[in-house]
């Protein structure tokens, strides 16, 4: 049985973790797919819109309360710019110059940086040395991922991997926005509002930088575009908030470790995409700076070191 006080991953909560991490994999493999036939702010924009529907579906027969606050809605659209409309662009935008795997590895490093943006924006999450350090961490696994030639021949490969260091920050600061602005409302009413005001925001940004979209796509793109709105938007915010009412919050951090594992497996099976040493060798350094974030396997460590020494095994 769960304790209510410290949520624990059993069977189910772990199988719902393992789905989330597939279909959030899955959007880097769906958005190569889609990027063949369609820009990628295009692309944003079918993401968010085809979710919508779904998700107030959802929010109706579950009968959630739709609140008529202009604060909310306003907070709503903020959300809606720094969880969807920015990092899905930039995301998509950055894969146009890199691998599918590559992107996922890079946005590995959302969880550190959501940690110290916490740490930094709100009173009651402290910024501490293992945040700190986490940070640290994950920009040098991303260094190491881009090379020391990113320093003397920055090219759009380099403009893309700082593209996605951006989506992440952005997912950063949408943590903290959430909590300080939409702690108080039902969780599948924030995700509806939050994609509701990113299609606000996208309809006249991808009209007027890539016109009227395009609806003759073949079908494989069709079925990417759905892919991204049906699985790894809808479907992903209602597992990610089962998880989160199961398993808690710092359970469903370690999707952040599981999504890239996802992505780089169906980028090499279907995709025919190669993962050098750098891009293995980057993710160990940052999937270290997640475990230090984390700071349940640094403690679990110490404990049983600590242990060791006790029973003279040093």
């Amino acid at each position: 049985m769960t304790n209510a006080t410290s949520p624990t991953l059993d069977v189910k909560s772990t199988s719902l973790l393992l789905m989330l991490a597939a279909i959030w994999g899955g959007s880097f493999f769906f958005g190569e797919i889609a990027l063949r036939e369609v820009p990628p702010l295009t692309i944003t924009l079918h993401r968010i819109i085809w979710a919508v529907p779904i998700l107030a579906m959802i929010v109706y027969l579950k009968r959630v309360a739709i609140p008529r606050s202009m604060g909310v809605w306003s907070a709503y659209l903020v959300m809606g710019a720094l969880n969807n409309a920015i990092p899905f662009s930039l995301i998509l935008w950055g894969q146009t110059q890199i691998e599918s795997a590559l992107a996922a590895i890079l946005n590995g490093t959302t969880a550190m940086f959501a940690a110290v943006a916490a740490g930094l924006l709100l009173k009651d999450e402290p910024l501490t040395a293992k945040k700190i350090l986490g940070a640290v961490l994950g920009l040098a696994g991303v260094a190491f991922i881009m090379g020391p030639d990113a320093l003397t021949e920055f090219n759009l490969t380099n403009l893309a991997q700082l593209a996605i260091l951006g989506a992440t920050l952005s997912y950063a600061f949408a943590s903290v926005w959430g909590k300080a602005a939409l702690a108080g409302h039902p969780p599948l009413m924030n995700a509806l509002g939050m994609l509701i005001g990113s299609t606000v925001l996208m309809i006249p940004i991808v009209l007027v930088v890539d016109g009227p979209p395009n609806l003759a796509l073949s079908a494989s793109v069709w079925g990417a575009l759905l892919g991204l709105a049906n699985l790894s938007t809808a479907m992903a915010y209602v597992l990610y908030f089962a998880i989160l009412a199961r398993a808690g919050a710092a359970n469903l951090m370690l999707v952040t470790l599981l999504v890239p594992p996802c992505a780089i497996a169906l980028g090499v099976l279907f995709l025919g995409e190669q993962m050098g040493p750098a891009a293995w060798i980057g993710f160990a350094i940052i999937g270290l700076g997640f475990a230090v974030t984390d700071g349940r396997l640094v403690s679990f460590l110490m404990r049983k070191f600590s242990a060791d020494a006790g029973r003279g095994q040093f």
